[in-house]
């Protein structure tokens, strides 16, 4: 082969291999949890991968062990910056701790969705959350309705600067106040998302306050650790939790639980994933994209409605 049809046939080569290179590769989502252990962010994890699978797309999920390590999720991002991935989805821990590190993501030309919690930033591209406002509303309306409008509560809350549970807590702290103001709120505690610390503040809470007729639990491990608290007790106090597990289910349909309000994870996670894809095309998303509440009691559980929030096909999807 002389030297011009060599030249030739390695230009050829190189065509052929980048454009083959260029059909195969895929876009990576980078997608940043709160945290890993509670089954609310499996489902989350769930409906991120089937957004992937049909998109055609690489979601790489990695959070921190517990849901109060900013500086661990701080450094999960950063190095997803490293990384050069092609879009990041963060459910931030704590509203303002991580403003700086989805400023740094965005000044790298890296598109940032914010998922489950709102930030004190307006640089990302689209918010897809439960309208946190609304969820807690609705817990204070059942809450005044199986009172019967008069009272006193208590509420297991989360921990201080997330702003999704801040939220919960306020919709419910002012809808009380606003629509009920027979029910008084005696007392308010943060469980900081552990199971543990909120059964020992929801045990507090009913032993400082022997007249209590409710309960309140804004997230899966405040409700947990309220749960059993009030099942330990034999207490008659009503409990309007959030989110969804097994023990939680079991408890609302023995009664422990008067009710929870759902979120829908799954749904939550795979919008999180298209929406990120859309913004690396250069498409149109909404800036603020909410999902609503829903109510669940013993009477709606088995509603189809309810059943695919609650229980999505985590096996299909998780390894």
């Amino acid at each position: 082969m002389n030297r011009r049809s060599w030249l030739i046939a390695a230009a050829a080569t190189v065509t052929v291999t980048g454009t083959s290179c260029n059909r195969t590769q895929k876009k990576t989502i980078g997608m940043i949890p709160k945290g890993r252990t509670h089954v609310f962010w499996q489902s989350v994890q769930a409906g991120a991968i089937a957004a992937s699978r049909e998109a055609g797309v690489d979601v790489s999920w990695n959070g921190p062990a517990t849901e109060t390590d900013f500086n661990g999720q701080i450094q999960i991002v950063d190095a997803m910056i490293n990384r050069k991935v092609d879009a990041i989805c963060l459910a931030p821990i704590d509203k303002m701790a991580m403003v700086g590190v989805v400023n740094r993501a965005v000044d790298a030309k890296i598109p940032v969705i914010i998922f489950d919690s709102g930030i004190d930033t307006d640089r990302f591209s689209s918010q897809i959350a439960t309208d946190n406002y609304a969820a807690g509303s609705l817990a204070a309306d059942r809450m005044g309705e199986v009172l019967g409008g008069k009272g006193e509560v208590v509420i297991v809350a989360v921990q201080p600067g997330v702003a999704s549970t801040m939220a919960r807590e306020s919709g419910f702290e002012e809808t009380l106040a606003k629509k009920f103001p027979g029910i008084k709120i005696a007392d308010k505690r943060y469980g900081n998302a552990d199971y543990a610390q909120s059964l020992k503040v929801a045990e507090n809470m009913l032993t400082a306050h022997a007249n209590l007729s409710g309960v309140f639990a804004s997230n899966e491990s405040s409700t947990a650790g309220a749960s059993q608290a009030v099942k330990a007790r034999g207490t008659k106090c009503k409990l309007v939790g959030f989110d969804s597990s097994p023990q939680l289910l079991d408890d609302l349909r023995a009664g422990v639980i008067d009710s929870l309000v759902a979120q829908h994870p799954f749904k939550m996670g795979y919008e999180s994933v298209m929406a990120a894809l859309k913004v690396t095309r250069g498409e149109a998303v909404g800036k603020i994209q909410n999902i609503a509440p829903l109510l669940v009691t013993q009477q709606n559980l088995n509603d189809p409605e309810v059943q695919a929030r609650l229980n999505p096909d985590l096996k299909k999807y998780l390894p």
